[in-house]
């Protein structure tokens, strides 16, 4: 792997981080407010998802070059 496509890997994982990160704080906030009472524990759930999602889609994306896919293994 190219360290070009190294780079490009690692921008997608930042931006997809900070995407289900925003995104897992806004609704955190959203059901806080609305459904528990002002609670921080919504806030907290809601990021960690956000940020497990990421982790999980990054470290699928960085491993994707070493992974053998089925329709190269028949060839």
């Amino acid at each position: 792997m190219s360290e070009k496509e190294l780079g490009k890997k690692w921008d997608r994982c930042l931006a997809d981080g900070a995407i289900k990160l925003g995104t897992g704080l806004g609704l955190g906030i959203v059901f806080s407010v609305l459904f528990f009472k002002r609670h921080t524990w919504p806030i907290s759930f809601g990021s960690g998802t956000g940020l497990g999602m990421a982790y999980g889609n990054c470290q699928n994306d960085l491993r994707s070059f070493y992974m053998l896919h089925s329709s190269e293994k028949e060839q």
